[in-house]
């Protein structure tokens, strides 16, 4: 079963605190790129956050955010007298470089350790909290990845089986492509009138069927095809194999197309190929 890059899930819980809610978006990428945003009471979790995800997704950008509102009682409250004791001290150092420091700003005044109080957290337990919603926002994001990774299968399956019937009916093309080429060359000998010799058209029908024989090119489209459904079948991460094996089909199309000697055969080359693009844009976004 293949997975899809893109995905979205969203988890929220209610805890004694507060609200926490994860987001994690995930699209298409080479590697796995993990953008992680978290609140500041709860920045000690990246390293086991990024651990978790790393254990459940191997491939794509994955944007993870968390936020954390605390509950009604427990939001931070100004202490004036902390507040009164800091602007002191920046004013006093602004005196005494004569100005030339940065003006104080009102963020960093608030930043400073003890101006905002607020109730107690318990960021250990709060933690807990959000590591198991952690993981339930995974198995939705995991999920949702499996989803649409099966609408990707069905589509691919389609054109493969699509690929498959043009290879068919080029391989019985190939009796009748030598056939017309024989008629051709006899029509071409008898116009000028030369005579026919047993022994010289025999040799050109020969020379003919080397230069277009693509029987090995039509075999290898068969193997790759075979390997192609094992992959899309397998348990075993798909993407990296199968954006390799749409080089060979396609590199296998353009070998028939070179060797073409009947239109037929050239139309099919080009709707190979249609259908190999079609597959290789979307194989863009399977993990």
């Amino acid at each position: 079963m293949i997975h899809s890059m893109t995905a979205f899930a969203r988890r929220e819980a209610e805890t004694p605190a507060g609200t926490l809610t994860w987001e994690l978006r995930s699209v298409n990428h080479r590697y796995l790129d993990i953008g992680l945003r978290l609140p500041e009471e709860l920045r000690g979790l990246e390293p086991r956050v990024r651990e978790a995800i790393q254990a459940r997704v191997k491939r794509g950008k994955v944007d993870v955010g968390l936020w954390f509102a605390r509950a009604a009682g427990t939001d931070a409250a100004l202490d004036a007298e902390q507040l009164r004791r800091v602007t002191a001290v920046a004013e006093e150092a602004q005196r005494l470089v004569g100005g030339r420091l940065e003006t104080l700003r009102a963020i960093d005044v608030l930043r400073w350790p003890g101006v905002l109080k607020g109730a107690s957290l318990d960021v250990e337990g709060l933690g807990k909290e959000a590591l198991a919603l952690l993981n339930r926002a995974l198995d939705e994001l995991v999920d949702n990845r499996a989803r649409e990774g099966a609408r990707l299968q069905e589509f691919l399956l389609a054109r493969l089986a699509g690929m498959e019937k043009i290879v068919n009916d080029t391989q019985a093309l190939l009796p009748d492509i030598q056939r017309l080429y024989r008629e051709r060359l006899e029509t071409r000998l008898k116009e000028m009138k030369e005579q026919l010799d047993p022994a010289r058209l025999e040799q050109e029908i020969v020379l003919f069927a080397n230069r277009t024989d693509v029987a090995e090119e039509l075999d290898r489209l068969t193997a790759h095809f075979a390997e192609i459904r094992r992959v899309l079948n397998g348990a075993e991460q798909a993407g990296r194999r199968l954006d390799f094996l749409m080089q060979e089909l396609n590199r296998e199309a353009n070998t028939l197309a070179s060797k073409s000697a009947d239109l037929r055969q050239t139309n099919a080359s080009v709707e190979l190929k249609v259908l190999i693009d079609q597959m290789r844009e979307q194989i863009q976004n399977i993990e």
